[in-house]
């Protein structure tokens, strides 16, 4: 895939619509975040180059995932490496820890919609759920400032007593409209021409 020249015509416009959903002061959000999460990381060239590069071998993206968890990692090893398959393999590590974190599938992105560049607006979606997820847990483990995203909306269950539901059916919403005053009288059976007199 290194090799692969410029695009054209249909897959040209393609490409520039994923890259015009590309965020620049998201970006910028993000990186605060990562680096504040992560005192070791360091940070990237300003720019959608640089946020790749610095996310590329997956280094960056597991020291993330762990700092997010207590002294249970779910990446235990996290390596640089100068080989494409190693890369590929700890960004893939990070986005299945992602996911027992809690991100839901339509929030990932693929591999390589960051390795090769096709899709790094995906890949800010998934840092932004992964920052979202961390506010909203409130356990301690986020670091940063929790203005920088929102909360995730929690599940707010009720429970009612067998009392209160079967009450509950005796209730005509509003929604359904009312029958007062309905009757069929004057109504023809269907098919048959409707009678006019002159």
């Amino acid at each position: 895939m290194a090799n692969k020249g410029p695009s054209y015509g249909l897959s040209r416009e393609v490409q520039g619509k994923i890259d015009r959903k590309y965020d620049p002061e998201l970006e910028e959000r993000l990186v605060q975040w990562i680096t504040a999460q992560c005192t070791s990381v360091g940070s990237p060239e300003a720019g959608k180059l640089g946020f790749q590069a610095w996310l590329k071998d997956g280094v960056v993206l597991c020291h993330l995932i762990n700092s997010l968890h207590g002294s249970d990692k779910p990446i235990k090893k996290v390596q640089h490496s100068e080989m494409a398959f190693k890369q590929m393999e700890q960004i893939s590590q990070f986005l299945a820890a992602a996911e027992r974190y809690g991100v839901s599938k339509t929030d990932m992105f693929q591999t390589v919609d960051l390795w090769e560049g096709k899709d790094l607006a995906s890949v800010q979606r998934t840092l932004m759920a992964i920052a979202s997820l961390a506010v909203t847990k409130e356990d301690g483990m986020f670091r940063g400032n929790p203005d920088w995203f929102f909360k995730k909306a929690q599940e707010n269950r009720r429970d009612f007593s067998d009392d209160q539901i079967k009450e509950g059916k005796n209730i005509i919403g509003l929604q359904m409209g009312s029958n007062k005053g309905a009757s069929q009288s004057g109504m023809t059976g269907y098919g048959r021409p409707r009678q006019i007199m002159s």
